[in-house]
């Protein structure tokens, strides 16, 4: 998340309570999570095992739990809970804005576009031309859609990304200020869900398909030209290349790759990356014709057993 105006390192410190090392006037542009992050951005980090990923990450200011060497030209923030406080930055700028229409009044809308009764449009969505937007369609803050995009009915377009800490009195939430983005040419099935990023942004590429039924998580990148049949959940901060296939109730890991034009065939659990242009199947998941061909053996034993018995007979 950019912020709209940038901010001074005092300015962050300020509005979240904490002491910081480097210059006051040091520049605050955004923040992000460490996927995403790029020069100007805040990233925060509250366990030992990810000080040096989050302190040599592109970021340059580090909500950090420790005080630590500061990396020459970053700076950082001191706090004693950097997810509380990265949770009160979300807040302050950008708040929750209750809807105030079934269609908001800053949504920008494309010529030819058909919005169905019972659809939501929320506040400053831009949606292209030549879409249609079926019956109880629900699209959040923020979203962005192409041109010739088919959503179905029941479909959610940016809830909040599924990103909990656990504490010892339960579950906290990280807040979600992140967004969707949905290119040309993009159909979507019924009862689909497409989560926002955490901070950046949940992708669909052109002339991609999904049946109905799907659900992608935070973060994800899928290209161009995919098929992703139903019942398939794909976890946050995937990247699916172009013209993969996934089919039926599919299943992914978060942070993994798929590579261009693999093949991944129905309940399969895609348990890492896999390379491009093959077919796979099985979970964990195995290259469909070594996998097949296990199965095929698996058949044999039986009848491998019971020559064993005749032959000791």
């Amino acid at each position: 998340m950019k912020f709209s105006s940038p901010q001074t390192l005092q300015d962050i410190a300020t509005i979240i309570g904490v002491s910081y090392v480097g210059d006051p006037m040091f520049p605050v542009t955004g923040m992000n999570e460490i996927h995403v992050v790029t020069p100007g951005d805040i990233v925060f980090v509250d366990h030992p095992k990810y000080y040096e990923k989050a302190l040599n990450s592109a970021a340059t200011i580090v909500l950090i739990n420790k005080e630590v060497p500061c990396p020459q030209g970053k700076a950082l923030l001191i706090s004693d809970d950097p997810f509380r406080d990265f949770n009160v930055l979300s807040k302050h700028f950008k708040p929750f804005i209750p809807a105030q229409a079934n269609i908001a009044a800053t949504a920008q809308i494309g010529e030819h576009t058909l919005i169905q009764p019972q659809a939501f449009i929320g506040n400053h969505v831009t949606i292209g031309k030549h879409c249609v937007i079926h019956p109880n369609v629900v699209i959040y803050d923020h979203i962005t859609i192409g041109d010739h995009v088919i959503i179905h009915a029941g479909t959610v377009i940016g809830a909040d990304a599924f990103y909990y800490k656990n504490r010892a009195e339960g579950h906290d939430k990280l807040v979600s200020t992140g967004t969707v983005k949905i290119e040309n040419h993009v159909e979507i099935g019924a009862l689909c869900t497409i989560d926002k990023g955490v901070s950046g942004t949940t992708t669909i590429g052109s002339g991609t398909k999904l049946d109905n039924q799907v659900h992608i998580g935070h973060d994800t990148v899928i290209g161009k030209h995919c098929l992703i049949a139903s019942q398939t959940g794909v976890a946050g901060c995937v990247i699916i290349e172009d013209r993969v296939t996934l089919w039926g109730q599919v299943g992914t890991t978060s942070g993994i790759i798929i590579g261009e034009k693999a093949v991944v065939m129905g309940q399969t659990g895609v348990t890492k990356s896999i390379p491009g242009g093959k077919s796979y199947f099985g979970t964990p998941v195995q290259e469909s014709r070594e996998q097949l061909k296990q199965l095929a053996q698996l058949k044999q034993l039986p009848k491998l057993f019971q020559n064993k018995q005749n032959k000791a007979l």
